[in-house]
């Protein structure tokens, strides 16, 4: 064990943050997957790879010396209302391993049971919430998108009660940290300015050392989590993936995507999209991301005030001045990702108003997102045409399109295989993700779950048996609402 490195960093910083917390035992836990290319990453000890000890494990009934479950205190505005006091409800950070590459990661059981932040819930999860997550979170991880990893998922053996009576299960997840936009305004709201410092600090240290040699670090780390996120928030566009629940306190610091509960991602485009069930008035709307993620960033900002300067007007002033960068900072990330889209190499400001034609034209006849894109990187651009109902206006947008390349250093099969590389052939299709979770919930069939597992891991790819996941749904199939699991 003496080469597998473990701490509990954010456990020393005392009661204020985090509470100690020991799981709850399942009855008769039963192994849904393990990711051994992760485990492998992690260096976790081969002794809790896919075995019994590792069953035993993550599903939280006889954890190794080596964890220290506490769940972390935050605060959030969950649909732009303030809730003071949140906290992991449902989750214990075991550990924190520092990998074979000498990064720090988390590891934490999701529907372990209750803990101290669980107002009355149970602090379970259903089947279904944990399969959603392993899949969606290990296929953004292979689309590049920043984000929590899955580890482990164990059936629990035990019923959950919610609105039906429904299988149990455990998730194990890894981050580089589960630390929130509302941690900090659960630690501000304290109002002691030194537990502020003290855990800002901690922050800096462990997600953004290069601010500390700054002459302004706290103004450097507002800046950077800003940075962050506008770069993790322009790859979900560009992919049509919809988040669902960006309250504050499932936004991250470090820019990862984290909580997928009623995530999904878009088919036919519609910049209105909704999924979640819980997002009524659409708040969450695939248009709305990026700007409520400038308001999720605003309220980090108010959190740091004290920091950034004595007097609050020249701290407002200074925070002021950093947010103003999102915009700047979002639109250049997106513009980069969809140029990228579309095959243009270097990027210019002349190039949004091809995208957002572009897009009008989908909007219009609802085309699906990711089949356009996939179709558009072929050499020939005639499969991607025939999307469109109104093959005037196709013609003119491609026109201007093939303008734009046409100066280009690349023949069209260059081009097509540099596309391919940035529009994926198969994402997270929402009706396979619930055939897969009615399979498991139901019948205790894992072979669509596991399939779509080694299908997502090469989603630029399309050869073979997993061609066939890269359909949309059928009318029959399509799936409009997503739930979450709490």
């Amino acid at each position: 064990m003496a080469e597998f490195n473990v701490q509990h960093s954010l456990a020393a910083l005392g009661p204020t943050f985090s509470l100690p917390c020991q799981p709850t035992p399942v009855k008769a836990p039963e192994w849904l997957a393990f990711n051994l290319s992760l485990a492998e990453a992690l260096g976790l000890p081969e002794q809790y790879r896919a075995s019994d000890a590792g069953l035993q494990l993550f599903s939280g009934n006889m954890l190794a010396s080596w964890c220290q479950p506490v769940a972390q205190a935050y605060a959030g505005h969950q649909f732009a209302h303030y809730v003071p006091r949140l906290g992991d409800g449902r989750a214990l950070l075991l550990a924190e391993i520092i990998s074979c590459s000498g990064q720090r990661f988390d590891l934490q059981l999701k529907g372990a049971g209750p803990t101290p932040f669980s107002r009355g819930g149970d602090g379970r999860s259903p089947i279904g919430p944990v399969i959603r997550e392993y899949l969606v979170s290990e296929a953004m991880h292979a689309l590049g998108v920043p984000t929590t990893r899955a580890l482990a998922a164990v059936s629990s053996g035990e019923r959950v009660y919610r609105d039906e009576t429904l299988p149990g299960a455990i998730i194990t997840r890894v981050a580089k940290s589960h630390i929130r936009i509302g941690t900090f305004q659960y630690v501000a709201a304290l109002g002691d300015e030194a537990r502020l410092t003290e855990f800002t600090d901690y922050v800096i240290t462990r997600h953004y050392p290069q601010c500390a040699s700054q002459n302004q670090p706290y103004l450097e780390l507002l800046r950077s989590v800003i940075t962050a996120q506008a770069s993790t928030v322009a790859h979900w566009m560009s992919l049509g993936f919809i988040h669902g629940v960006m309250n504050t306190d499932n936004m991250t610091i470090t820019g990862e995507t984290i909580d997928y509960g009623p995530c999904a991602f878009m088919e036919a485009f519609d910049e209105n999209t909704v999924f979640s069930a819980i997002d009524r008035r659409g708040r969450y709307a695939y248009r709305n991301q990026p700007p409520v993620a400038l308001w999720n960033l605003t309220r980090f900002a108010e959190t740091l005030l004290p920091l950034l300067h004595a007097e609050q007007s020249e701290a407002i002033t200074l925070a002021s001045s950093a947010l103003e960068l999102f915009n700047q900072q979002y639109q250049t990330a997106y513009l980069e990702k969809m140029t990228a889209k579309l095959g243009i190499q270097q990027s210019t400001p002349d190039d949004a108003q091809l995208i957002s034609s572009l897009l009008a034209l989908m909007q219009q006849d609802k085309v699906d997102f990711t089949l356009f894109f996939r179709q558009l990187s072929q050499p020939s651009a005639d499969n991607a045409g025939k999307l469109f109902s109104d093959q005037n206006k196709w013609r003119d947008w491609c026109r201007s399109w093939q303008s734009r390349i046409a100066s280009q250093e690349q023949n069209a099969e260059e081009r097509a295989l540099a596309m391919q590389q940035m529009n994926p052939a198969l994402i997270p299709r929402n009706h396979l993700v619930q055939q897969a979770i009615t399979q498991v919930s139901e019948h205790g069939d894992l072979s669509l779950f596991n399939q779509l597992k080694q299908a997502w891991l090469t989603p630029f790819e399309t050869e073979g048996a997993h061609a066939a996941f890269s359909q949309p749904a059928t009318e029959q199939e399509r799936v409009q609402r997503t739930f979450c699991g709490t």
